[in-house]
């Protein structure tokens, strides 16, 4: 299978610095920094890349699951709301919500609603974010 990349380079204090970020198909570049993290400064952050990323996994997985099940959607739009918090520990991601809205014509709300939960636990990035092991290499240079 195929490994997907994307690189961030950071400048400075957490304050006053600021950063890119980039996927390798150079598709998107963009900035970030504090006050876009932490506050609701202009470019991007880390959560917003997230959403992008499970929202866009989330809303290919249903459709696939409702294909296979015969019923091809029209359409599926996903938002996905990524909290971040500052807690006692510093911040973290306590929650993700997943907002959907599809046009799938045929199908019952309750045959919707079992694809729709099935895919919100079968997409490779819910998968992820539930129970991620995380490695790292890093290497210190001079």
């Amino acid at each position: 299978m195929a490994v997907r990349k994307a690189s961030a380079e950071w400048n400075g204090d957490l304050k006053g610095g600021k950063g890119t970020v980039g996927l390798a198909s150079g598709a998107w570049e963009g900035q970030y920094s504090f006050t876009s993290r932490f506050e609701e400064g202009s470019g991007t952050n880390p959560e917003e890349l997230i959403a992008a990323a499970h929202a866009g996994c989330f809303s290919m997985a249903l459709s696939n699951m409702l294909s296979q099940a015969g019923f091809v959607p029209d359409s599926v739009k996903t938002e996905a709301r990524v909290h971040l918090e500052m807690g006692e520990g510093g911040p973290s991601i306590p929650r993700i919500e997943l907002h959907t809205e599809a046009v799938v014509p045929n199908i019952s709300e309750a045959d919707f609603l079992e694809h729709a939960n099935a895919a919100k636990t079968g997409c490779p990035v819910s998968q992820l974010l539930a129970t991620a092991e995380i490695s790292l290499e890093a290497t210190l240079k001079n």
